[in-house]
C-alpha cells in the first residue's frame, strides 16, 4: 500500500518500541480482561529492560509499521531458541503481529504479514507458526484466510489468568 513502508526497529528505538506495544495491546485485549491482568502484562513483556534483551537475541527481529511518518503498528518474529514453543530451527515463529485500532481495515496487517512470509522464505523456512488467543476471531479468520491451520494449542499467561492460544501454522514448502 502506498505511504506504508516497514523499517527494522533499532536499539535506539526502544521507547518507540514500548509505546507502540503497550498501546496495540491494550486496545486488542483490554475489553476482554481485567485492568489488572492488563496492566500486570504491559509493565512484564513491555519493559524498557526486557525490549532490549528481545532486540539483542540474534534469533529475534522487531519491524515497525509506518503510515507517513507514524508508527501504526509491528512485527516481532523468532528463530531458533528465541521461539516461545517450538524452538524449530526450520520454523519461524510469528510472536506479533499489531496494528493501530484506528488503522484496522487499511489493509495494513496485510502487508506486515506479507513481510514476514518473505522473510520466512529468505531464512528458507520450512513453515510459519503462531500462537492466537482463542478468543481473538478476527486474528483467527485473518490467518486462516493466509493459509495457517490449527495444530495445538498452549497456554498464554496474562497477568494472574491463563488463557488457551491456538497454535497454528503455515507449511511453507
Amino acid at each position: 500500500m502506498e505511504n506504508t513502508k516497514i523499517t527494522r526497529v533499532t536499539i535506539d528505538e526502544l521507547k518507540e518500541l514500548q509505546s507502540i506495544g503497550k498501546q496495540t495491546f491494550f486496545e486488542t485485549f483490554a475489553e476482554n480482561n481485567t485492568a489488572e491482568n492488563i496492566q500486570q502484562y504491559l509493565e512484564e513483556a513491555f519493559s524498557l529492560e526486557r525490549l532490549e534483551n528481545e532486540c539483542k537475541s540474534e534469533d529475534s527481529e522487531f519491524y515497525f509499521v509506518w503510515w507517513h511518518t507514524k508508527i501504526v503498528g509491528y512485527l516481532k518474529l523468532n528463530t531458533g531458541m528465541s521461539q516461545t514453543e517450538l524452538k524449530d530451527e526450520k520454523a519461524i515463529e510469528i510472536e506479533r503481529i499489531y496494528v493501530l485500532k484506528e488503522f484496522h481495515g487499511k489493509k495494513i496487517g496485510q502487508i506486515v504479514y506479507d513481510w514476514a512470509h518473505t522473510i520466512a522464505l529468505q531464512k528458507n523456512a520450512n513453515y510459519i507458526w503462531l500462537g492466537v488467543w482463542e478468543k481473538n476471531e478476527r486474528a483467527i479468520r485473518f490467518y486462516e484466510k493466509n493459509g495457517f491451520v490449527l495444530f495445538d494449542q498452549h497456554i498464554f499467561k496474562l497477568g494472574e489468568e491463563k488463557q488457551i492460544d491456538f497454535m497454528m501454522k503455515k507449511k511453507l514448502s
